[in-house]
C-alpha cells in the first residue's frame, strides 16, 4: 500500500504547539537535549550491564544468584534501551552528533541492528502511528490481534491470558529473526526500506557477529552450553516483556485510536500532531521512579510529538501540551497508575480477541 498522506494546515494545533515549546526553552535558557544528570544515569546503566557480564561469565556465581543476576542483566538491558538507545537514536540524547551515534549503538552490541530500529521506529511507527498495513509495532500475527482490520484467529480468545509470554519473546525474536527478515527482504511490512550503503551493510553484520561472540560464544566457552542458554533465556524474556509491555501501554489501550486513511485519497482526517494525540496514551507521569526507570516513555504523547526533545523534559513541557490540547478539544489520553494502564490494555486485547 501506499504511504498515507496527513493534511497540512496553516494555522493548526501543530504550529501552535510547536510555538509555545519553542518559547519555553528560549525563556528558560534550556537546550532540548540531554544534560549531566541524564548522561550520569547513562554511565551508570552501562557500568551496571559491564559489572553484572563480567560477574556472570568470568566468576560465575552459583546458580540461582546467577539467575537473579541474569534477571537484573536483562531489566539493565531494557533500561539502556529506554534511557541511552532511544534518545541516542533520536538525536536528542546529546547536542554533539557523535555522542548521540554512539548512545545509540548500544542496541547493536546488544543484539539489535541500529539500522533497521531507525526505520523502523524513527520513520514507520512515528510517523504512521497505529494505522494499520503500515505501523510494524502492531503487527504481532498470528499471536496477537492489536486492531479490527487484523484478521481473527481462535488463539486470539485468549490472547489477554497469554500475552506476557508473547511480549517475553520479543527480544529473542527481534535479534535473531525480524532484524533478518528486513534484511533479506528489504522491507519492513509493508514500507520498503531505503537501499543499504556497503558501509551499512558491513555494520549491520560487523555487530551482529560482535553479539553472538559477546553474548553466545564467549558465555558457552566459559560457563557451559546449559547454564549458557538458562541464563540467556532469563536475560532475554524478562529485556523482551520489560521492553513490550512499556511500548504496548503507550498505543494498544482503550482509549487509543487506530485511525485509517480515506480509500479514495490515501489521505488521513487529522493533521500528523492531532493523529499523534489519539494514538498515543501516557501513564504514570507523577511517579518519579517509572519515569526515570523508563526514560520518559510514559510521557509518550511529548516523545511522539516531540521525539528530537530529551526526554528529561517530558515532565515540563507535559503541561504546555495538556493546555494546548484543552484549548483545541482534543482529548489527552493518560493513566494516573502503571496498574490502571495495563488494566486497561488487557481489557483492549480482550475486546480485540472477540470475533
Amino acid at each position: 500500500m501506499s504511504s498515507p498522506k496527513f493534511p497540512k494546515l496553516p494555522i493548526s494545533f501543530h504550529s501552535d504547539l510547536k510555538k509555545k515549546i519553542g518559547e519555553y526553552f528560549t525563556q528558560k535558557g534550556k537546550a532540548t537535549t540531554g544534560n549531566l544528570n541524564l548522561h550520569s544515569k547513562a554511565i551508570l546503566l552501562v557500568a551496571g550491564l559491564i559489572t553484572l557480564y563480567i560477574h556472570l561469565v568470568f566468576f560465575t556465581p552459583p546458580a540461582f544468584f546467577a539467575i537473579i543476576e541474569c534477571v537484573l542483566l536483562g531489566c539493565f538491558a531494557a533500561a539502556i534501551g529506554f534511557n541511552v538507545m532511544h534518545d541516542g537514536a533520536h538525536g536528542s540524547f546529546s547536542r554533539y552528533k557523535w555522542i548521540n551515534s554512539l548512545a545509540s549503538n548500544f542496541a547493536n552490541f546488544l543484539g539489535a541492528s541500529q539500522h533497521m530500529w531507525k526505520m523502523k521506529h524513527n520513520v514507520i511507527h512515528h510517523t504512521y502511528t497505529n494505522i494499520h498495513g503500515v505501523d510494524d509495532d502492531i503487527e504481532a500475527r498470528p499471536l496477537l490481534r492489536l486492531c479490527d482490520e487484523q484478521p481473527h484467529y481462535k488463539i486470539h480468545k485468549y490472547q489477554h491470558f497469554y500475552f506476557w509470554a508473547a511480549y517475553s519473546l520479543l527480544y529473542i525474536y527481534w535479534i535473531f529473526v525480524t532484524d533478518y527478515t528486513k534484511y533479506f527482504s528489504g522491507k519492513i511490512g509493508s514500507i520498503a526500506l531505503r537501499k543499504m550503503t556497503p558501509k551499512e551493510h558491513f555494520y549491520f553484520w560487523f555487530y551482529k557477529i560482535a553479539h553472538a561472540l559477546l553474548f553466545v560464544v564467549i558465555p558457552i566457552y566459559m560457563v557451559g552450553f546449559t547454564p549458557w542458554i538458562i541464563g540467556f533465556l532469563s536475560m532475554g524474556l524478562v529485556t523482551g516483556f520489560v521492553l513490550s509491555i512499556v511500548f504496548q501501554l503507550a498505543h494498544t489501550v482503550e482509549h487509543t485510536h487506530f485511525p485509517l486513511p480515506d480509500t479514495a485519497t490515501g489521505k488521513m482526517e487529522n493533521d500528523w500532531a492531532i493523529h499523534q494525540v489519539k494514538t498515543t496514551a501516557n501513564f504514570a507521569t507523577r511517579n518519579k521512579l517509572v519515569s526515570w526507570l523508563v526514560g520518559g516513555l510514559n510521557f509518550q504523547i511529548e516523545h511522539h510529538l516531540f521525539p528530537k526533545i530529551s526526554h528529561i523534559h517530558y515532565p515540563a513541557i507535559s503541561r504546555i501540551i495538556k493546555q494546548v490540547c484543552e484549548e483545541y478539544g482534543i482529548s489527552y489520553i493518560e493513566y494516573p497508575k502503571v496498574r490502571y494502564a495495563v488494566v486497561s490494555h488487557i481489557k483492549f486485547l480482550r475486546e480485540m480477541g472477540r470475533a
